[in-house]
């Protein structure tokens, strides 16, 4: 998920955000500042991590009033400190007051994506292991998330159902064993898409394998089942290791020699980075 992309969606779903949280009129803003009026306000950090999100930042207000202002000090990817000024908003002080907790929502959360993302990484550096996200993400915020893991130095898995053929434990249960459920998806998906099956022990493992698997995936097994398994695909597949995947545990990942591993926690458990809009005057 580049951010060519992510810009091409963006819009239409800040514009859902913003109606959720204004559903009418902002009663407080309108109470306070009846008229527009000029003012400006600093974008602040609170916690050291990696800055990940600034554009929907930004759009948040311009989407509110074009003729908003932002001048950053910092880009997507940058390590940031506390107590470091990131930004200064100028612009309608409604706009900003408006338009403030939707756009550290979003800021606070795709950094603490790309943080965590990259604490993560950075344990599978000099590995032979590419970190992968999944589609446990927030409704409605997947390509913001997704950006978010590749600014932290992850990549992505497939963006969606549509983007890739994925036979875990229930697609095997409908079609009634590994190998019907791989041939009935080379016969059905076009021939440049790879058959990834899931698979939970050694013996679905030589299924999966000798039903012709591109990836497969090693979901939920022990360090030492993962080392035999790996072994007996003996690169006649790629493999993926998948499965409550954290930073406290990825490093008995590390040796295995595993191609990916996917982990939901990059972007359902990784908390947000503590950002801020702080001394708002009028100018």
């Amino acid at each position: 998920m580049n951010e060519i992309t992510m810009k091409l969606n963006a819009d239409e779903l800040i514009m859902m955000a913003l109606k959720e949280d204004i559903t009418s009129e902002d009663v407080s803003t309108n109470a306070v500042m009846p008229e527009p009026r000029a003012g400006e306000v600093e974008l602040i950090c609170k916690q050291d991590g990696m800055i990940a999100g600034l554009w929907v930042y930004a759009q948040v207000f311009r989407l509110l009033d074009a003729d908003t202002e932002v001048e950053f000090h910092c880009q997507d990817g940058d390590a940031v400190k506390n107590g470091q000024l990131l930004a200064t908003v100028r612009g309608d002080i409604r706009v900003l007051l408006s338009g403030e907790r939707v756009a550290l929502n979003y800021l606070q959360r795709m950094s603490g994506i790309a943080t965590y993302t990259h604490e993560i990484a950075g344990l599978l550096a000099g590995s032979r292991t590419t970190l992968l996200d999944t589609r446990k993400t927030t409704p409605n915020c997947r390509i913001f998330e997704k950006y978010a893991v590749r600014v932290g130095g992850g990549s992505n898995h497939r963006y969606n159902l549509s983007d890739g053929v994925l036979l875990k434990d229930n697609h095997i249960g409908a079609a009634g064993s590994i190998t019907e459920a791989v041939r009935m998806a080379k016969a059905y998906a076009p021939f440049v898409r790879k058959i990834e099956i899931e698979v939970e022990t050694l013996e679905q493992v030589r299924e999966a394998v000798e039903a012709g698997a591109d990836i497969i995936m090693l979901d939920n097994m022990t360090t030492e089942e993962m080392r035999e398994a790996i072994a007996l695909i003996d690169g006649r597949a790629e493999t993926e290791c998948s499965g409550n995947v954290t930073r406290e545990n990825i490093a008995r990942i590390i040796d295995l020699g595993v191609d990916y591993v996917s982990s939901g926690a990059l972007t359902h458990s990784a908390p947000i980075l503590d950002i801020s809009m702080k001394n708002l005057h009028v100018i």
